[in-house]
């Protein structure tokens, strides 16, 4: 049988994503969550207008919470809109919970949004990471080693 080929979907898209985040932090393990939005919300988001740079989430009473992310208000949502910087329930097994929470209560470890976008079936989704805070020189040798790649790959072209 032959395989059928996937046109282009239009509903997997990237909406925002957190670059200062992996700066920042080293990233251990990250966790794909749902979120419980509003229509509102969704059709803003198929816009692009988000933003998650200074987000984080939190577990509070065995729930996941995004809290002080940003999606723009809808123009046509007049009298149905939503709150622009409200908290956001997020989507995780309870097992991935309880994880996170062990982790950030015991090794002191963040919740860091990394990026925003819809999956294959249009659904909008969460990245997160579980990360540690980088100090000054974890962030120094960070761009040493960026840098090196960088000349790395250039010496490697411009030599062949």
């Amino acid at each position: 049988m032959a395989k059928k080929t996937k046109p282009s979907d239009s509903n997997n898209k990237l909406v925002a994503e957190n670059r200062r985040a992996r700066y920042d932090y080293a990233i251990q393990d990250t966790f794909e969550c749902g979120m419980v939005l509003m229509g509102s919300e969704v059709k803003s988001l198929r816009e692009n207008s988000a933003n998650i740079t200074e987000s984080y989430a939190d577990v509070e009473d065995g729930e996941l919470w995004l809290i002080n992310s940003s999606i723009a208000l809808y123009a046509q949502a007049k009298t149905f809109g939503h709150e622009e910087r409200r908290r956001r329930k997020l989507l995780a097994s309870s097992r991935e919970i309880a994880r996170m929470f062990q982790a950030i209560g015991r090794k002191g470890m963040t919740l860091v949004p990394l990026k925003l976008y819809f999956n294959d079936k249009g659904r909008a989704k969460l990245l997160i990471g579980l990360a540690k805070g980088k100090n000054h020189s974890d962030k120094r040798a960070t761009e040493k080693q960026r840098d090196w790649q960088k000349q790395k790959s250039r010496l490697l072209r411009d030599h062949s």
